[in-house]
């Protein structure tokens, strides 16, 4: 017998187990033919993370090389940095990501029915990168001190080294990562279960605590600059964005959606 399975192109990602299952008469017999992983596909008009152009499908979705750019505004470096979202065992790292998150913890019906929605599995997987909320994240952050016991963020190069000791430390943050180096394994993970992702660097990258919209500096009456206030301005930040139509917004707002896992503060 041959037969063909077609899923629904909003149908949640994941592994899934085959069994055939024959009725004859009363009874009934089931047989386990096998796994299979059901990833997001650019390449499916019907998919939300559908990407016309065949060049940036190649770009955004299967290039296992990139560069990241940091420094500051007069001085941009340019990093070489290596996703390897297809090298062996990383489907399995990124689909185990998404069982420890607190989401699927939480609630892993509802978890798992969402999983087909490539903005919930951004969330969820901007969530994990980064050790911060305690949930087994990959990463975790460090801006100053010593990392003289544990390796320093500048010297990685690549997603997969860090991904597999994360793995082999039983699911325990790695030390230490820095915005580019969460943006870069981000990209990993997102590549590799099939959603379109690039980053993104910004230079004097203004940090706006408070949320009026403005990065506010102080001073007295002899122009002294006054320590008031934790809005700043930093050198460079790094992000992802991600490609995916936005239903829920309307059609405006379909294509690049930015995701940032770097774990400065608490989202709202």
């Amino acid at each position: 017998i041959n037969f063909t399975i077609s899923s629904p192109a909003n149908a949640a990602i994941g592994r899934y187990n085959l069994i055939l299952q024959v009725t004859s008469g009363n009874k009934i017999f089931s047989r386990f033919l096998g796994q299979f992983v059901l990833l997001f596909n650019p390449w499916c008009p019907g998919d939300a993370v559908y990407m016309a152009n065949e060049n940036e499908r190649q770009e955004y979705v299967l290039n296992e090389n990139g560069i990241i750019f940091v420094g500051n505004a007069k001085y941009i470096e340019a990093r070489g940095w290596y996703y390897g979202q297809f090298q062996d065992d990383l489907l399995n790292i990124c689909l185990t990501m998404l069982d420890l998150s607190l989401y699927y913890r939480q609630d892993p019906a509802i978890d798992v029915a969402r999983r087909g929605d490539p903005k919930y599995v951004g969330r969820v997987i901007s969530s994990m990168i980064n050790g911060n909320d305690n949930d087994n994240g990959v990463l975790l952050g460090k801006w100053q001190g010593s990392f003289h016991s544990h390796e320093n963020p500048s010297r990685w190069d690549g997603s997969v080294v860090i991904l597999q000791k994360w793995r082999q430390d039983n699911y325990k943050p790695v030390q230490y990562g820095q915005c580019w180096v969460f943006a870069g394994v981000m990209c990993t993970v997102l590549r590799c279960l099939g959603i379109p992702t690039r980053l993104v660097s910004n230079f004097n990258s203004a940090h706006d605590v408070d949320r009026n919209l403005s990065i506010d500096k102080y001073y007295d009456s002899s122009g002294k600059s006054l320590n008031i206030g934790k809005d700043s301005t930093w050198d460079y930040h790094v992000w992802n964005e991600s490609w995916f139509i936005r239903p829920d917004l309307g059609t405006s707002y379909n294509g690049w959606q930015v995701l940032d896992a770097t774990p400065q503060e608490q989202s709202k």
